[in-house]
């Protein structure tokens, strides 16, 4: 059997940041391509994008227009775009102008033309703008005058004989698409659009045709900034490719009350969802996985939805943690999406950027609830799939991911997201608020943990000037699900005017125990030591409780009140 051979068709970067991943790999070296799209989707602006970063004396390119914007003027606003070089113009970058030819309706002279310039130029880019406007100029051809499949088939036979890559932009409908002999011609096809909806606009992109290359399927995010075209393609990596075998370990969460009833933690590769009502501590409890992590030397990535990075900062001060000191060294990156029109593509980019910059192995998402909002509405519907493909790339190379959201609470309902995305998630925690004894608490559970067993207590928790700190298991409440809980009989004995729940916690077991140093009431309780300090102060003043010193440590007991016996 004879050995296959292939050949080799060499590419030519785009010079579009992110297009050569939509395309396959480039342009084919002296392909033929269309560019076709709404007015204002950015056809001209690509065009020049590739021009200008490959055009050379030894190579130069040939920017033809017909009937369309003259040389002046589209040099007046494409030379405001950072790859506008005025050097190269007239040098390696011609621009002529076929009007006249046009208008006499004749495509020979047209062609003619065109032949000409690029014979005398030797050209290797060759750009025609606008190539619908010829189309139009010459709908009626006069008796004995070339028509448009026999230009079309000829300038085609010209471009590819000449070994030049070529560019033919124009707008086409989409039945004209199906219709018209040039999509035939085109060895590639690219198609720019844009669509407004309510108060946003957003541009998007899809190679329908590209011989000899794999285009990504699907419409690509596509935004003008002053460095031209920036292309955000809709899979930042396939979810097969980001997958490795990686060993999984246990690490904190930075909560050792949570890390508990996780079962010991989450997982290196694990995606977390953290849900609960506004102001019930979710952005904290980030905070602190973020913390722990860079206190473990693991690099972390928090990207912010809702509020400023200035506003983040300071509550994050507010609980001992130095972001700003975390940045400076290296070991963490602030990523703040601004809440406008945003595209989904766009911000996993740019989230990905950082991640990679630096290394990170924890990652936050701050809220998934204000990625949502900040959305423009023709994206909304892929919120879902974007986030599964962000998700998939990070978990999928041993990266942890966190994420808030927002629930609005029913007193007769246990919801933990208002999103269909708790299939994407190996870890579920959930927080809420509930009424005891005429005061606003605060009660987390563990809805789910993947591949290992999580406790499914209801535990008591506090906001603390330390973050987070877990209280009790609230066995002695009925109804917590309600958030208006209701005291069991059995609990009422440890029914204590004015002790918080922790406080609670810290005297119940202190009575188990009759006595006990606070290493032993700190591994009972689950409480840190500031914390349980800060619990047996107030018993001890409110005497419930007394402070014995010894030769070696010190010991508490509780206080039998007459309530007690």
């Amino acid at each position: 059997m004879s050995e296959r051979r292939t050949v080799n068709i060499k590419k030519i970067p785009s010079s579009v940041p992110r297009l050569d991943i939509v395309l396959g790999g480039g342009f084919p070296e002296y392909s033929f391509n269309l560019i076709t799209g709404d007015p204002g989707s950015g056809k001209t602006t690509l065009a020049h994008q590739f021009m200008f970063a490959h055009a050379t004396e030894e190579r130069p390119a040939i920017y033809f227009t017909i009937l369309g914007e003259r040389r002046l003027k589209i040099m007046k606003y494409q030379q405001q775009f950072t790859f506008f070089d005025q050097s190269k113009v007239n040098k390696s970058i011609h621009f002529i102008n076929l009007s006249q030819e046009a208008l006499d309706n004749d495509l020979s002279k047209v062609l003619d033309n065109i032949v000409a310039q690029v014979e005398k130029i030797s050209p290797g880019i060759v750009v025609v703008d606008s190539f619908r406007t010829l189309v139009r100029a010459i709908s009626e051809v006069e008796a004995g005058n070339m028509n448009l499949s026999e230009f079309m088939q000829r300038l085609a036979m010209h471009l590819t004989s000449w070994q030049v890559t070529s560019l033919l932009i124009g707008e086409y409908a989409n039945q004209e698409m199906r219709e018209n002999p040039i999509f035939t011609i085109a060895d590639g096809i690219l198609v720019l659009t844009q669509s407004t909806e309510r108060n946003s606009m957003v541009r998007k992109l899809q190679v329908p045709k590209m011989r000899g290359l794999s285009p990504q399927p699907g419409l690509h995010t596509v935004r003008i900034n002053e460095d031209g075209l920036q292309i955000y393609p809709r899979m930042i990596k396939p979810i097969e490719e980001a997958q490795k075998d990686l060993p999984s370990r246990v690490i904190s969460i930075g909560v050792a009350g949570l890390d508990e009833m996780l079962g010991g933690g989450t997982l290196t590769g694990n995606s977390i969802l953290v849900a609960g009502s506004a102001g019930s501590g979710k952005t904290t409890l980030a905070l602190q996985f973020i913390a722990e992590g860079i206190k473990q030397d693991e690099p972390g990535v928090i990207a912010i939805f809702e509020e400023t990075i200035p506003k983040y900062l300071d509550q994050a001060k507010g609980f001992g943690i130095d972001l700003e000191e975390m940045v400076k060294q290296g070991k963490l990156e602030l990523v703040y999406i601004r809440p406008l029109d945003l595209s989904v593509d766009e911000t996993l980019y740019t989230i990905q950027e950082a991640v990679d910059r630096i290394g990170a192995t924890r990652v936050v998402l701050d809220s998934i609830s204000g990625l949502q909002a900040a959305l423009a509405p023709t994206f909304e519907q892929d919120f879902r799939e974007s986030l599964y493909r962000l998700l998939g790339a990070m978990t999928g190379v041993g990266i942890t991911v966190l994420m808030t959201v927002e629930v609005i609470e029913n007193y007769n309902e246990l919801r933990f997201t208002p999103h269909i995305i708790s299939f994407l998630t190996h870890d579920i925690i959930l927080q809420r608020y509930i009424e005891i004894e005429g005061q606003l608490r605060r009660m987390m559970t563990v809805i789910k943990t993947r591949g290992r067993k999580h406790s499914n207590d209801l535990r008591a928790y506090q906001v603390t000037a330390e973050g987070l700190v877990v209280g009790e298991v609230l066995k002695q409440y009925r109804g917590l699900i309600t958030s208006v809980p209701r005291l069991r009989e059995s609990a009422k004995h440890w029914d204590r005017d004015g002790l918080t729940d922790q406080e609670t916690t810290v005297l119940r077991t202190l009575s188990e125990l009759e006595e006990a140093p606070l290493k032993d009431l700190s591994e009972r309780t689950g409480l840190r030591r500031t914390a349980l300090t800060r619990a047996l102060t107030r018993l001890v003043a409110l005497n419930y409780a007394a402070k014995v010193k010894n030769d070696k440590e010190t010991i508490y007991r509780a206080v039998l009140r007459e309530k007690d016996e």
